[in-house]
């Protein structure tokens, strides 16, 4: 394929070589009536008269020889820590007296994967999935926060201040249903993870994600002991829901649902220094609806779930 700023394409090499090599047309000429320089259309003459057409197209721009190539020896190293021990570039780098960047390019170069697209454990390659239709699957997980004493915590006062302050102020549990293919969040903060509250809470969710117009079919949650319970199974059983749960120690699995758990410790909970529990609550239906409905998600071309869900209510606001 031509370069896309390159001034001709194959077939104008062709013409072009034909004027000068056929019909016998001064370089000049040949290049003013192609609009490029006298060198350029010497080069595809010469190119067509050796080769003919199959001269006309692009050549490999790689060097016939490397000699500052990372020998094959080490080549083999790099990737053998790699495979074995799942380091970065840095750690193996430092291990084989190397540089973080050439560890990178063997990496590159050999399509090895990722750190982040691998299971730790195993090593295997994370497979990715998407739902096709919203409803389809809702990832629904708890998140653990540390309450906020009044006057701010460490990050406002310092740690040596901090740990004075932060003793008997207890726990907020952040309940999250997030949609699979549209990444459609509903969020509630709540003061525990006992099975009334959860179950309250996924109906509550469930009502959200209907009056969006969508109708849940199957829920993943990992193995926390309120969705083993006997009401969670029959809230979901009465909707006609089919409840699943997550592989044991694999929260991957859950992973929509765990990438916004992060996102939110990022960009709401440690955004920046609160000085009381009240303040990041205020501020939280505020962020969710921006999440919902204004930030671009990587996940979504760069647009937000809202784009995903035509029904959705205050798309615009």
């Amino acid at each position: 394929m031509p370069h896309r700023n390159a001034p001709l394409t194959e077939t104008g090499r062709l013409r072009l070589a034909h004027c000068v090599v056929e019909d016998g047309w001064p370089l000049r000429r040949a290049a003013e009536r192609f609009q490029v320089s006298p060198t350029t259309a010497q080069r595809w003459a010469g190119r067509y008269r050796a080769l003919g057409d199959a001269g006309m197209t692009d050549l490999s721009s790689r060097p016939h020889h490397s000699p500052r190539r990372t020998p094959t020896r080490t080549e083999r190293r790099i990737i053998k820590v790699r495979v074995i021990r799942r380091w970065g570039p840095a750690r193996i780098a430092h291990l084989l007296g190397l540089v973080p960047s050439t560890v990178h390019r063997v990496r590159t170069r050999y399509g090895l994967a990722r750190l982040t697209h691998l299971d730790r454990a195993t090593g295997r390659v994370i497979r990715r999935y998407e739902r096709e239709r919203p409803g389809e699957l809702v990832h629904v997980d708890i998140k653990k926060l540390g309450n906020i004493p009044d006057g701010g915590g460490h990050k406002k006062l310092g740690r040596p201040a901090g740990r004075k302050t932060r003793s008997g102020v207890g726990y907020s549990y952040i309940h999250t249903a997030v949609d699979d293919p549209s990444r459609l969040a509903y969020s509630e903060i709540l003061t525990n993870e006992k099975k009334e509250t959860a179950t309250g809470f996924w109906t509550r969710a469930q009502e959200f994600f209907l009056s969006c117009g969508i109708t849940v079919e199957r829920v993943l949650t990992d193995n926390g002991a309120c969705y083993k319970s006997y009401l969670w199974r029959d809230a979901l059983a009465a909707a006609g829901i089919t409840h699943k749960r997550t592989r044991p120690y694999r929260p991957q699995t859950n992973g929509k649902v765990e990438r916004l758990n992060r996102t939110l410790l990022d960009e709401w909970a440690y955004a920046k220094p609160y000085r009381s529990e009240q303040e990041p609550r205020d501020a939280y239906p505020a962020w969710l609806h921006t999440y919902n409905h204004h930030r671009g998600h990587t996940a979504l071309a760069g647009k937000p779930p809202a784009s995903r869900v035509p029904n959705l209510t205050g798309q615009y606001s």
